[in-house]
């Protein structure tokens, strides 16, 4: 395909005429549209997590049928991680000017090729070509979410409706946990082609179901949101990218909190199976319901946090992930530390870490596209996610270096100084203005 053609592909849906001017019949044709936004962007994202979450599972028992140690089953982690931060950004800048619905779907087909692939393969050097692989197609996922929910949602109301949106990731996570600590009794492989037909399904739905923005379907733009904009050139679009990105210092500190949320996320999620079950010695059926716990913890957390940041923080999200990032490391300090814990204490402790993880991602999304305006939100979120993303150089590769050369404890109280750290770039963050509409 020539670079006409890839452009074409990826064009945005043509605005339609506008037939209606009447406020409160304007708010009722809005209504479903954003319902359907909503549910299918939801589901869309969850399964992203279907076709790549599934590793974790999958990595207890890889371990001991292929003979691979911590460091390597880490490298997988890392350099998916790096390729899909890298990924996520570029399609950030892409996804502020293509259409979401094509972005979006072929992520999705894209991953479920290369979980079929991953599961074919029994070599070390395979599994990382296409995991790496798997990790750029992951980078399609979130971008035309953040163009979606920018465009049909007001700034006033965004964090709330992103905080929904953001249970996308604990369904998908909760969910793909379940299911393969199940499969993984048939063979690791089914973790991996189960999820991919799941996907391609997926995406035939949102292939039909899917708009692209307000204007493709004949509606004007959502109330707060309105510039006035012409055509813009290549270069004026990089220049818009300059002023309301790059050039912003908060952007920039909310971006690198997310380095250290991302840490205690992916080190929890990502390695909770294996830790489950060498720490507390659980088996991996009650260790895969425990992170299904952890997932659904964290979607009540950021519902939580997203209505609080519009109901008593005005919309200035930053604020209260400071409290959430804090309470973060008081709950796995307390899984790592309290004494003689049953079962259910440790799901509650680790419940816990989940609730108060989640309320720090979802809104650091959310202060960076109100922040960068609905013109290049995805270019921000993305740029957030080349410090979410790079944190897997901790929480993949360098925790399971760590864990192999002096065990678990000194894994936590690595995770100690990471959530310390997190609190006091957060903290920074702190006089950041609710949006930059006003500014625009």
């Amino acid at each position: 395909m020539n670079t006409a053609k890839l452009t074409a592909f990826f064009k945005p849906d043509p605005p339609q005429p506008v037939t209606v001017a009447d406020p409160a019949e304007i708010r009722a044709r809005y209504k479903p549209w954003q319902v359907q936004i909503l549910f299918s962007t939801i589901i869309g994202y969850a399964i992203f997590y279907f076709v790549r979450k599934n590793l974790s599972v999958a990595m207890p028992v890889m371990a001991q049928t292929l003979h691979l140690n911590n460091k390597v089953l880490g490298a997988f982690l890392t350099l998916h991680g790096l390729v899909y931060g890298a990924s996520k950004f570029w399609h950030g800048i892409v996804g502020d000017r293509a259409n979401a619905r094509t972005l979006m779907v072929t992520g999705i087909v894209g991953s479920a090729v290369f979980n079929l692939f991953f599961g074919m393969s029994s070599t070390a050097v395979a599994f990382g070509i296409f995991w790496m692989i798997n990790g750029y197609f992951q980078g399609m996922g979130f971008p035309p979410c953040a163009r979606l929910l920018t465009h049909w949602f007001s700034p006033r109301e965004l964090a709330s409706k992103f905080s929904v949106w953001n249970t996308s990731h604990c369904i998908g996570g909760g969910l793909i946990v379940i299911l393969c600590g199940y499969l993984v009794a048939g063979g690791w492989r089914y973790c991996f082609f189960v999820p991919a037909v799941l996907a391609i399904l997926c995406a035939y739905y949102l292939a039909r179901t899917l708009p692209d923005t307000p204007e493709s379907v004949g509606l004007p733009e959502v109330e707060g949101t309105h510039e006035a904009v012409k055509e813009e050139t290549n270069a004026e679009f990089r220049e818009m990218l300059m002023k309301r990105v790059f050039r912003n210092k908060y952007i920039w500190l909310i971006s690198a909190s997310n380095f250290f949320v991302y840490t205690i996320r992916y080190a929890v999620f990502d390695w909770g199976p294996k830790m489950l079950m060498e720490t507390k010695h659980y088996r991996i059926t009650h260790a895969a319901w425990m992170l299904a716990g952890f997932e659904c913890a964290g979607a009540i957390g950021a519902l939580i946090a997203g209505w609080m940041t519009d109901r008593f923080f005005n919309g200035r999200a930053m604020r209260v992930a400071v409290f959430a990032m804090a309470l973060t490391g008081v709950s796995l300090w307390l899984f790592w530390k309290a004494p003689r814990q049953t079962e259910w204490e440790s799901s509650l402790l680790l419940c816990s870490t989940g609730f108060f993880i989640y309320c720090p991602q979802c809104l650091v999304a959310t202060a960076v596209a109100n922040l960068a305006t609905k013109r290049a939100a995805a270019t921000a979120v993305g740029l957030t996610s080349v410090f979410g993303y790079g944190s897997t150089l901790l929480s993949g590769e360098g925790l399971g270096a760590l864990v192999d050369y002096a065990g678990w404890n000194a894994g936590f109280a690595g995770l100690m100084i990471v959530v310390s750290l997190g609190v006091l770039v957060c903290a920074a963050a702190w006089p950041a203005e609710a949006h930059g509409y006003g500014k625009s």
